[in-house]
């Protein structure tokens, strides 16, 4: 008996995939660069001066209470 089958379109469909991954990865990669990039921004943001008496308050209250 003669096997028929074409296996071009199977290494078609795995070059499909193949390409589909590899644009997959890529769109990972241009995510992961822009949310580093707001973060990074994020991180450099000065704290706010309301922020930083709350945080002072906080710590002269623990001092004044003693360890927990």
């Amino acid at each position: 008996m003669i096997d028929s089958t074409d296996s071009s379109g199977a290494r078609g469909a795995d070059r499909k995939g193949e390409a589909d991954l590899e644009e997959a990865r890529l769109r990972q990669q241009a995510i992961g660069v822009k949310l580093r990039h707001m973060f990074d921004e994020v991180v450099n943001e000065p704290v706010p001066d309301e922020f930083l008496e709350i945080l002072k308050r906080a710590d002269a209250k623990a001092a004044l209470d003693g360890p927990a």
